[in-house]
């Protein structure tokens, strides 16, 4: 893909042609990261990728003409808009008038029955907030890596960080995320 930066470059400010031209050519990766987002969510529900995508899409090509510098710019920013469309979709799921707390339950397969993982996401989005306040880094390495599904290789490159800083933030990002969601002494 490395149309895609000159793409970019020339889309300043973004006009509807060119985005209509970059469209095509980042799908396939968008779709990709939105299906292995989506593959992760036990109740994922009605959200397809292609719909996950388009929303995305949506948010980045909006109405404040978005100015990305190269590929990864792009990337990470769609990463943080299907993260923000997963997050508003486990709250929207979570409010009383869509069920509030109620699970579903398949009475076919009643043993199998797990709990959501709305109230992982939530946590770790709330998480990631205090965790991005302190080391915004490492806050977007998580990120890319839970909600883009990108290898640590490609989160280095899109960081601008070497991998073995990225494998170092990596570390440190899980564990705390761990300590703060699982809470002291856990």
């Amino acid at each position: 893909m490395p149309g895609v930066t000159n793409q970019l470059q020339t889309a300043q400010p973004f006009k509807p042609k060119a985005a209509s031209d970059l469209l095509p050519t980042v799908y396939e990766e968008l779709r990709k990261l939105a299906a292995f987002r989506l593959a992760n969510e036990a109740n994922a529900g009605t959200f397809q990728p292609t719909s996950l995508v388009h929303e995305a899409w949506l948010r980045l090509v909006g109405a404040e003409n978005p100015k990305f510098e190269n590929r990864a710019h792009f990337f990470a920013a769609a990463a943080e808009a299907m993260r923000r469309i997963l997050i508003d979709h486990a709250r929207r799921k979570r409010t009383a008038r869509h069920g509030g707390g109620q699970e579903r339950v398949n009475i076919e397969n009643l043993e199998l029955a797990s709990p959501g993982s709305d109230e992982e996401m939530l946590a770790v989005h709330d998480a990631l907030d205090k965790l991005s306040a302190q080391n915004a880094r490492k806050a977007d390495l998580v990120k890319l890596r839970y909600f883009a599904g990108l290898t640590l290789e490609e989160c280095a490159k899109t960081l601008g960080i070497s991998e073995t800083t990225a494998k170092r933030d990596w570390a440190y990002a899980r564990a705390w995320l761990y300590n703060e969601i699982a809470g002291p002494g856990n």
